[in-house]
Parts: structure tokens; C-alpha cells; sequence
């Protein structure tokens, strides 16, 4: 998304200098999304190695657990393909923050919705005109 923004505001304001950057999840969703991940590869580590370790914890095997040990390849792939997914949903902020000359102009965070093109570039033409930047005023959108 922000490189087909990035290019049409070039296409207007060849002089504009436009950053983008990801916007950082809360503290807690990353650190869940590390527990997350690690807890993955360790299961994934214990289905490869035939290793039940329930029993060490006084607990009775799942038979989840006892599936994905007979269904090794099948177990693996699906911890591995929805672990990411789960883990990217929890690092993914959705954000698209756009602050021109310092100043926050758009925030998705605020209003719930990516801005159309034109309306990103009626407010750059506006803070322009009301700021007096010129086109190499700074175009920061946060991802």
C-alpha cells in the first residue's frame, strides 16, 4: 500500500521526500507473539523427536498430540503455516499514520480506514498552502 502511494505522490510532487516505516505493536501482542513462536518450535521439536512430554508434567497425552505424532509431516506444517499467521495477526498493527511537516495529518488508527489517494493528496496540497512547504516538505506514512 505504501508504495503505491509512495509512487503516485512522486508522480504529483517529484521533489516531496517520503519515509515509510512499520508501526510498532504494543509490548504485549509482541512479546505473546515471541511466547508463540517459541512454544511452536518447541512442539514442532517434540513431534520430530517422538518426544511426549505430558507425562513429565504429571498430565495425560492429548490425543491431539498423539494425532499429530502418527501425522508428522501434516502436524509440522500446519503448527508451522498457522503459528505465522497467528504471529503475524499479533505484530500487525494495521496502522497508516501520515505526518507531513511534523504534524499528525491521518491516522487509520483514529478514523478506522486507509485514506484514498485523493484525499492524501488534498491534504498535502492543504498543509502546504497553509504551512508554506514546499514540495520537499517531509511525507512520513507509518505502517
Amino acid at each position: 500500500m505504501f508504495e503505491q502511494y509512495s509512487s503516485a505522490l512522486h508522480q504529483k510532487y517529484p521533489g516531496l521526500l517520503i519515509e515509510g516505516d512499520n508501526y510498532p505493536p504494543t509490548s504485549m501482542k509482541y512479546y505473546l507473539a515471541q511466547i508463540l513462536g517459541l512454544a511452536k518450535i518447541v512442539a514442532i521439536i517434540a513431534i520430530v523427536s517422538n518426544t511426549d512430554p505430558f507425562p513429565w508434567f504429571g498430565m495425560e497425552t492429548p490425543a491431539l498430540f498423539t494425532s499429530a505424532m502418527e501425522n508428522k509431516v501434516y502436524a509440522c506444517l500446519m503448527l508451522f503455516f498457522i503459528g505465522n499467521a497467528i504471529e503475524g495477526q499479533l505484530i500487525s498493527t494495521g496502522a497508516f499514520e501520515i505526518i507531513f511537516n511534523d504534524q499528525p495529518v491521518w491516522s487509520k488508527l483514529e478514523t478506522g480506514r486507509i485514506p484514498q489517494p485523493n484525499e492524501i493528496v488534498q491534504i498535502i496540497e492543504n498543509h502546504m498552502n497553509l504551512g508554506g512547504g514546499g514540495p520537499t516538505s517531509a511525507f512520513n506514512p507509518e505502517f
